[in-house]
């Protein structure tokens, strides 16, 4: 990989609420970019992320090592209360990571708040739910960032480059900016605020986009604070990106400046390296998912049973959950006694209680009539006004034995502690699939979809989603042949043709023989190769570069 070594930093950091904290797709975005990272500039990277854990509840993604930074941790000149901790994050590559305990910066932020708004027109004063959190701890990651840039000898920034993620981390860019004025910054929104908020509200963003103005939509919706920094990180930084050409023109009209775009790579780490072992993966995911099903249904479910799911932010609309349950039900009644049963599986975290203790009986032999309500493995805290077991019992999924297809609704984060899979984690039950659908409204990327290919699954997914719009563009027309994902066309108009849609690319991997799934298979597991860190780096290598040389024309202005 080409890099021009005028242009390469002599320190890198970057900073996410996601480092080492492992709650929404940005962790994915850093801890697979760390090895490609890492052996670019080696110990030179220095991933900031927030100090959330205590000693019964340790972080399982941090290894604290006392001799990493060990000159500047005698005497890091933070303000009294901040405290870090210097390890490895526990990912390929295992980066340097710096954790911060910023719970002494709220005190400051009144002061803060003002400053910002003097210097760069931020308007916090509205702010409300986890603005505070954000701002504090952004904050107290651009005083490590100043911190180990001054003991290392780069007194005014020069050849540092500080790259900070999401709206969350803009108060900490903007201080770089201001405190370390020759340090090259970079900025990438992963969803803008505002566009997320719309979707959110129930607001058709694609019909209507080119009326929609952030400023007032902000204002309309609550956002002023949250929308206002991150126009402001935006403007303000030496290079603006963002993870996709769907998103990119969302930043374009609503945050008023085009980004440059640095799709989301990945690496498939964690799936298995042969063929055998990939065959050993595939079975335990099955005969995992098909006894919860047998369990809560009572069903006799056959071991070619075809097994389908979306997962993902529990987001009813903005990740088409709806559309899966809709496209399922249409399945449901054009399935013929020739095709094999199916089992079609919502796997969101929700707000959930453990998992219903009947089914526990279930599983283990105590019971096998089935459950009462068998579409839900978990008792949820709010089952009234929970959309999707609302609209699963609206459409009238019963889960009867003699059912051909069954909805089962996995309301839990699959990290192997929830008791039902045998301690499998959702990386361990996505080889068990046969297919899986993503059906989003608002997507800016989707690592959802590229973990299924990473495991050879045949996937759809929908043209609004950034992954999706890469497909297209990658591989036009014949994609599903060629990539083993289908991108179904999604606009504000269209869904009940888009229901359709997926219903019927859901029936022809169903009643796909055996070569042709077999080659969609493999044409998936080669899509993700695809789109490994190894070729998507070049675009953040530009993007540093661009920042490099901007900071260094501002270095150059004032001398």
């Amino acid at each position: 990989m080409a890099q021009n070594n005028t242009e390469s930093p002599s320190l890198l950091f970057e900073t996410s609420w996601e480092v080492c904290n492992k709650v929404g797709g940005i962790y994915a975005v850093l801890s697979t970019k760390a090895r490609t990272l890492q052996s670019l500039y080696k110990d030179k990277v220095i991933f900031v992320g927030p100090d959330v854990w205590t000693d019964d509840t340790p972080s399982p993604y941090f290894t604290e090592v006392a001799s990493l930074l060990k000159a500047w941790r005698k005497n890091t000149g933070l303000p009294d209360g901040v405290t870090v901790r210097v390890g490895r994050w526990n990912v390929p590559g295992r980066p340097i990571a710096v954790l911060v305990k910023f719970d002494a910066m709220y005190a400051s932020l009144p002061l803060l708040y003002g400053r910002m708004w003097e210097q760069y027109g931020v308007d916090s004063l509205h702010a409300y739910g986890d603005y505070p959190e954000a701002c504090a701890f952004s904050h107290a990651a651009a005083l490590v960032i100043e911190s180990i840039s001054r003991f290392m000898g780069h007194e005014n920034g020069e050849g540092v480059l500080a790259h900070f993620d999401e709206w969350t981390t803009g108060m900490g860019l903007l201080h770089v900016k201001s405190e370390l004025p020759a340090a090259a910054t970079v900025f990438t929104t992963h969803a803008t605020s505002i566009g997320r908020s719309i979707c959110g509200n129930g607001k058709d963003l694609y019909a209507y986009f080119a009326g929609y103005n952030g400023d007032q939509m902000a204002r309309e919706l609550n956002m002023e604070a949250k929308h206002s920094l991150e126009k402001a990180a935006a403007h303000q930084a030496d290079c603006f990106t963002t993870v996709s050409d769907v998103t990119a023109r969302e930043c374009e009209q609503l945050l008023e400046i085009r980004p440059h775009v640095t799709p989301n790579g990945f690496e498939k780490d964690f799936v298995p390296k042969t063929e055998r072992k990939m065959a050993a993966a595939r079975q335990a995911a099955r005969q995992a998912m098909l006894k919860v099903a047998s369990a809560l249904t009572g069903a006799t479910l056959p071991d070619d049973t075809f097994l389908v799911a979306t997962s993902g932010r529990c987001e009813y609309r903005n990740k088409g959950i709806d559309v899966f349950l809709d496209a399922c039900n249409i399945v449901r009644y054009e399935l013929t006694d020739s095709d094999r049963p199916v089992v079609c599986m919502i796997m969101v975290p929700a707000w959930s209680r453990n998992a219903r203790p009947e089914l526990i009986e279930a599983m283990n032999g105590q019971a096998g009539n089935g459950l009462p309500d068998p579409v839900i493995t978990h008792t949820l805290n709010n089952p009234d006004s929970d959309p999707i077991i609302g609209s699963i019992h609206r459409l009238g999924f019963e889960n009867r034995p003699s059912d051909k297809l069954m909805m089962i609704y996995v309301p839990c984060y699959l990290d192997g502690s929830e008791g039902l899979f045998g301690g499998l984690t959702y990386y361990d039950l996505l080889p068990g699939l046969d297919a899986t659908v993503f059906p989003s409204y608002y997507e800016p990327w989707g690592y959802t979809p590229m973990e299924s290919v990473a495991f050879g699954i045949p996937t759809v997914t929908t043209s609004l989603s950034g992954f999706g719009m890469w497909v297209d563009n990658t591989f036009g027309d014949g994609a599903f042949e060629a990539s083993g994902v289908h991108v179904s066309e999604r606009n504000d108009g269209n869904y009940s043709e888009l229901c359709r849609s997926i219903a019927s690319r859901i029936e022809e991997i169903l009643r796909a023989d055996e070569t042709s799934y077999a080659a969609l298979r493999n044409a998936a597991s080669a899509t993700a190769d695809r789109a490994d860190w190894a070729h998507f780096m070049e675009y953040y290598l530009i993007a540093y570069a661009d920042a490099m040389t901007s900071a260094q024309q501002r270095l150059n202005n004032k001398k």
